[in-house]
């Protein structure tokens, strides 16, 4: 029996880089900057989310209260470096356009 790693996301992020060669390139102060505004924006929206919930649920407590914190922190760290919403590009080719 041949075991197969799941390495599904590592390749999705090989064949991403392969394809946008600009992924491949370090990122500029700005970019970085931009993507954490990106990642700070997510976080606080997730944030907002979770506490307009309609009640707790049977093991709902302050362990899991942090931990729900720590999960929306990595995924909006994680969904800012994707991309997903663009705002930390449409945000740095703002500051790009008006620091010319």
């Amino acid at each position: 029996m041949n075991i197969i790693p799941n390495t599904g996301s590592i390749v999705a992020k090989s064949a991403a880089n392969v394809t946008n060669p600009a992924a491949n390139a370090p990122k500029t102060e700005l970019e970085a900057m931009a993507a954490d505004f990106e990642a700070i924006f997510v976080r606080q929206m997730l944030s907002t989310m979770r506490t307009s919930s309609l009640g707790e649920g049977l093991f709902d407590g302050q362990g899991l209260e942090e931990f729900r914190d720590m999960q929306d922190s990595m995924i909006a760290e994680d969904m800012a470096d994707q991309g997903v919403f663009g705002i930390a590009e449409l945000l740095s080719r703002h500051v790009e356009k008006n620091n010319v």
